[in-house]
């Protein structure tokens, strides 16, 4: 049956449901939780360095073929039989395939090269909301303006309310039959989705399941959501701060909502730092 949230993503394999959730785990993935919010790494450092690596050979061999065809075709006089025609009728589609190969892998180079610190992703369970700071090209866009090569830090700093997240599972079609979790970002009281955050990247058969277990175990203060998974313990908010959010863009007012215990002393931190209150 196909998925209720349009349009839909491709790869789709199924829909998430919300609520307590038995198969749980924060795996390697979980940074830091405390009572009020935790935070799940989207990166690690090992897939970054790997996939920066593959990528980056990926374009560096298209690029060099793109210039030397250029080459050839500016240094040698073509050839005026039809054989020679069709001959660069095909080098041309395949230079133009090159070309469309670049503009697709390039913001996935991006993607691996500017993912600050994992990319983490928060989730305050007092307030209901859900905080993201990512690269720009940490998104599932496929037609951008090519202008936008141009700005490789870019970022988005975004807050979104948890009920207008839904999990998704998608697969990578690859061999290995790795799938990814993904969270729509839909209008409110619909399932029209509006934008995308990558939850947790390619995980082999059930290891999909087991994050979005956990968040929503936690954001249902569920005790299976243990506070002292992570990487840094929940008395360790001083260090999981000072290594992973200081000095990455994050909002001052952002980072105090991190701990925000109502959505009454939320519109406060925003109201403190003159913030639109949604």
């Amino acid at each position: 049956m196909p998925s209720q949230y349009q349009p839909q993503i491709f790869g789709w394999i199924g829909d998430l449901e919300k609520g307590g959730n038995y198969l749980t785990g924060a795996d390697d993935r979980l940074l830091y939780a405390n009572d009020n919010y935790c935070a799940f790494i989207r990166k690690t450092k090992s897939d970054q360095i790997l996939y920066l690596f593959t990528w980056f050979i990926i374009i560096f061999s298209l690029a060099f073929y793109i210039g030397l065809y250029f080459y050839f075709v500016f240094t040698m006089t073509p050839a005026v039989n039809n054989d020679q025609k069709i001959i660069d009728i095909v080098l041309l589609l395949m230079n133009i395939t090159c070309f469309f190969a670049l503009y697709l892998l390039i913001p996935e180079l991006y993607h691996n090269l500017f993912t600050r610190r994992g990319s983490p992703i928060i989730f305050n369970r007092k307030t209901g909301k859900v905080y993201i700071n990512e690269s720009y090209f940490f998104n599932f866009k496929v037609l951008r303006n090519p202008l936008t090569f141009l700005h490789p830090n870019k970022k988005r700093i975004k807050e979104y309310d948890w009920e207008d997240l839904q999990g998704v599972v998608v697969h990578n079609f690859s061999r290995y039959s790795l799938n990814t979790t993904i969270l729509m970002v839909c209008k409110p009281h619909t399932h029209k989705t509006i934008d995308h955050i990558l939850l947790d990247p390619l995980r082999a058969g059930i290891g999909s399941y087991l994050v979005w277990g956990w968040v929503n175990n936690f954001m249902c203060a569920n005790k299976l959501a243990g506070l002292n998974d992570g990487k840094y313990k929940w008395e360790q908010e001083t260090q999981f701060k000072d290594k992973i959010i200081k000095g990455q863009g994050w909002p001052e007012w952002m980072v105090e909502a991190f701990n925000a215990t109502s959505q009454e002393e939320l519109a406060e931190i925003k109201q403190k730092h003159h913030i639109k209150h949604n």
